[in-house]
């Protein structure tokens, strides 16, 4: 028979995205939970923009990838050619190398990711695709396969060109991307600043210019840019009280707008809203009744972890609740489908999660199999 069990009743109002009496001075933005992925704030997030050092994001995922993999060491040393020293010159954000120089890949993701060094980019790019325009297309399709949409890459560094382009959620996507699968590397974007012992002269230090790593916020990335277009951009993130947000926004007209309106933004999701975990992925979420196996209960699970994001002020409720045919006969097999947990708000369902058996239930033998039939042919017993 279908068996219906409410888990808890959590106070909870499901508002739009954005609040109508909040707005960030900026001409695209979005900011997003990390751990629930629910969207907190959104203006023009889909429009297009030229995403200008943000783009050194992706260039760095592609180094990690490689890492990952074994095909690449942070030890292993690229040879600096006149195309990536040329970058280094006055008017670009560089690390400045010289040509002929042999560089380590982690020096020069230092100077990518701390320093934003164009030169470093594309001694980078040229050191594990051969030319700047074959890494391109190598970021290019790592965006599609992560789902940006609406983003192309024609250079590693955000350089001006009318084909390097995305948008802020796309952006928003990276830095998820980039957080989630590479979450030892990401510590290179919450370093305030990088020593470059650099050939022949003396060495150069740089601070990060990231605005909100100086602040008391809990930020520790992402990367800003600058193009004289785009104006000011940048994707941001703080992790605080188990919480991780990720803001993202272009347009800004100044250096001290994008720092205080991407503060007002973070803020603005830490302040109101909580994150609350439902199931933790592969850990036991509740027990089902089993029938004439060797256990009258089985623990059950979901294969993913589960967040809700909820306001912190005018709250209704939000229910959670397991559906099953039970008792489950047994024999019963570990991560076998046994039931449904369905999250929804008033009549309106959230989502629908399977719960899968944790462990496996072996069935009692004929003779207990008989005796318990019998009591509940005439009991009612199960």
């Amino acid at each position: 028979m279908k068996k219906i069990l409410f888990i808890y009743l959590i106070s909870i109002l499901f508002l739009n995205p954005s609040k109508a009496n909040f707005e960030i001075k900026a001409s695209t933005a979005i900011l997003q939970d990390f751990l629930s992925k629910k969207i907190l704030y959104e203006k023009n997030s889909d429009q297009s923009i030229y995403p200008a050092s943000m783009t050194k994001i992706m260039t760095s995922i592609i180094a990690f990838e490689l890492i990952e993999k074994g095909d690449l060491k942070l030890t292993d040393k690229f040879l600096i050619s006149e195309n990536a020293w040329r970058l280094s010159q006055s008017g670009y954000s560089s690390m400045f190398i010289m040509v002929g120089d042999e560089v380590s890949v982690e020096d020069l993701l230092r100077g990518i990711i701390v320093a934003s060094g164009n030169d470093a980019c594309v001694a980078l790019a040229e050191g594990i695709a051969g030319t700047e325009e074959e890494f391109a297309l190598i970021m290019t399709s790592k965006a599609k396969e992560i789902g940006m949409i609406n983003s192309n890459f024609s250079n590693s560094s955000g350089l001006n060109s009318p084909e390097n382009y995305s948008t802020v959620k796309d952006i928003m996507i990276m830095s998820n991307y980039l957080i989630e699968n590479y979450p030892k590397f990401y510590e290179y974007f919450r370093e305030k600043e990088f020593t470059w012992n650099r050939t022949g002269g003396d060495p150069i230090t740089q601070g990060n210019r990231n605005p909100l790593l100086y602040k008391k916020l809990g930020a520790d990335g992402i990367k800003t840019g600058y193009l004289a277009v785009e104006k000011y951009s940048l994707a941001s993130s703080i992790f605080k009280n188990n919480r991780r947000l990720i803001a993202v926004g272009s347009g800004f007209k100044t250096k001290k707008s994008r720092s205080k309106e991407s503060t007002r933004l973070l803020l603005y999701g830490l302040n109101q809203f909580d994150t609350i975990k439902i199931s933790s992925k592969d850990n036991s979420f509740d027990e089902l009744d089993v029938w004439l196996g060797n256990k009258n209960k089985v623990k059950v699970y979901t294969k993913n972890n589960i967040f809700k994001t909820i306001p912190k002020a005018r709250k209704k409720y939000l229910e959670a609740k397991i559906i099953y045919n039970g008792p489950i006969m047994a024999p019963i097999k570990k991560d076998q489908i046994l039931g449904k947990l369905i999250i929804s708000y008033k009549d309106e369902l959230l989502s629908e999660h399977d719960l899968l058996a944790l462990e496996k239930v072996k069935q009692v033998n004929i003779f207990t199999r008989l005796i318990r039939s019998i009591n509940y042919l005439i009991w009612g017993d199960v």
